[in-house]
């Protein structure tokens, strides 16, 4: 591990301007070229390329805590920039940079000549040169983020919840709150405007913004695809809609180019997991995948689909080794002449999510596994048909898709990390396969089957917890900004009231059935440093603890 320098304070401008490597006006603002190159480098330009940065330069305080949490190296060979005079020396050469990606350790070329491969693949310092987007005319393939929404008859607005025994898990006060998920989509058109995402703009839960496809930080203007996806994950409106992690905060990312379908959108995804990373972002969840595209030279065939070879994939795995869950649709293929799983979903650490309806009928478009090295995909399932969205201002519809079961489970996985914040991807994709209603029999269709959100958090908090033999347990004790107050089995009904030292109740709050082992008192309950009374009533019985707070670090 490298030892960490002091450096100036993070600065997301800076995450940007690393990710698309500024240069000269004449080479970032030309015209636009048709013929996108993907270049790799050989090197990052010197074997000691790690310690050349603080770690404080490349990554925000949040995105080093998670690396700590989970004793990852920070920071690594990955966290490196692009060698910025490899990108300079190409850009002298005519080409215009559109974007770069250290954990890949490439970049992201346009230019109007057809036969410019050959002049990029004569520099040394160059490994490959894949050519990513050209002219040609588009698909006969339905643009597949054109979704249609049925506004006609709306469904029991909570099913998607409920079916995932999510319901308990809400009503816990588990809504994913101080989870950040980052959405990797083609546009939040009217995100911004309608009614069911309003307490994500009051307060001010959208963190950040940006279209890596236009490079510009406005994401409202181009496809409600994301505005769909994101009402599915967040949005919040009695007797309609109720998202899957209300409670989270979000960063909302184009990285798909909605015009054409080209592998250079892998590109666009893979840096917006990078700044997703850099920004100290928990989960990704993206209702996008890739097999094949307007110029049928450039499609994947399914030996493809095995976790390692696509870009994007790799570049999942990598988000996935950075501490980060990742979420992505299995695709909407079995109907279609592809058939199998898409990518990113056929990554080895990434959820692959499948679609039922409101019976737990497997969907008629649900891609199936395994994947090309025959694993186990998808890997759950949640409801994916006649789910509810939003995507006009004062209207709600229904819609079907993997797009939709994907943030089902996104959302709850935040729930599941609010509840068990020590929690790795792994050890929740491991929880989701054994909790499923198919871990004994997974097939290729199904997964691992529908998950019980209430039986994963059991689980993990079984495995992360130490659970001791006493009733009730509060440790810390004294502590500085988070205590746990643990049980040794479920407590059922739960009450509890936190009195300061003059007697005055400074909390309360009670639930008929709490889902889990643990309930946690940080510094939006308990906000000054003193002496506390916490008393704490169960189905089982009441008992009264004193507690310290100590000042903050």
């Amino acid at each position: 591990m490298v030892t960490v320098k002091k450096a100036p304070g993070f600065c997301l401008f800076l995450l940007l301007a690393a990710l698309f490597h500024t240069l000269p006006a004449e080479h970032c603002n030309g015209q636009a070229g048709d013929y996108y190159y993907r270049v790799y480098f050989r090197d990052k330009g010197g074997s000691n390329a790690v310690t050349a940065y603080a770690t404080e330069m490349l990554l925000s305080s949040k995105a080093i805590a998670r690396r700590i949490k989970y004793g990852i190296p920070c920071p690594d060979f990955h966290d490196v920039p692009v060698f910025k005079p490899y990108l300079e020396t190409i850009a002298g050469l005519g080409f215009s940079l559109h974007t770069s990606s250290k954990w890949l350790n490439s970049a992201l070329f346009k230019s109007n000549d057809p036969d410019a491969k050959e002049l990029l693949e004569s520099l040394n310092f160059v490994s490959e040169v894949v050519v990513v987007k050209k002219p040609v005319t588009k698909s006969n393939y339905i643009d597949k983020l054109d979704v249609p929404y049925q506004e006609n008859s709306l469904p029991v607005f909570d099913n998607p919840i409920v079916m995932l025994n999510g319901k308990t898990i809400h009503d816990s006060g588990f809504d994913g709150r101080g989870v950040n998920i980052a959405v990797l989509d083609g546009g939040f058109f009217k995100a911004d405007v309608i009614s069911s995402l309003y307490h994500l703009r009051h307060d001010n839960r959208i963190k950040g913004t940006y279209d890596f496809v236009r490079k510009t930080e406005n994401v409202y203007r181009y496809h409600n695809h994301g505005t769909a996806v994101l009402s599915v994950l967040a949005g919040d409106f009695p007797g309609y809609i109720r998202g899957s992690a209300p409670g989270a905060s979000f960063w909302l990312f184009i990285t798909e180019d909605t015009s054409t379908e080209f592998p250079a959108e892998e590109d666009y995804w893979a840096a917006a997991a990078e700044y997703a990373d850099s920004s100290g972002v928990d989960i990704i969840s993206t209702s996008l995948g890739y097999s094949t595209f307007d110029d049928p030279e450039m499609d994947y065939k399914f030996p493809a689909m095995d976790g390692n070879t696509t870009f994007i994939a790799r570049a999942a795995e990598i988000a996935s080794s950075k501490g980060i869950l990742v979420v992505a649709s299995a695709g909407n293929e079995r109907n279609k002449p592809w058939v199998r799983i898409v990518s990113p979903s056929d990554g080895k650490n990434v959820i692959s999510a499948g679609a039922v309806d409101a019976n737990n009928i497997i969907s008629s478009f649900s891609s199936a596994g395994p994947s090309a090295d025959n694993r186990i995909k998808p890997d759950n399932v949640a409801q994916g048909v006649s789910v509810t969205v939003q995507v006009n201002e004062k209207s709600f519809s229904v819609a079907s898709g993997t797009s939709f079961s994907c943030p089902v489970l996104s959302g709850m996985c935040a729930c599941i990390l609010q509840a068990v914040p020590d929690a790795s991807p792994r050890d929740i994709i491991n929880a989701l396969h054994s909790c499923g209603d198919k871990a004994w029999t997974p097939d290729s269709l199904y997964g691992y089957g529908l998950p019980d959100m209430r039986k994963v958090i059991d689980t993990l908090q079984k495995k992360l917890v130490f659970l001791k033999e006493n009733p009730v347990t509060i440790a810390p004790n004294p502590f500085s900004d988070r205590t746990m107050i643990v049980f040794s089995e479920d407590p059922g009904t739960l009450t509890v009231d936190i009195f300061s030292a003059n007697g005055t109740k400074i909390f309360s709050r009670s639930f008929r059935d709490y889902a889990g082992r643990t309930f946690i008192l940080d510094n939006n309950i308990i906000r000054n440093q003193g002496l506390y009374l916490v008393r704490i009533s169960t189905s089982k019985g009441s008992s009264v603890h004193r507690i310290i707070k100590l000042p903050g670090r």
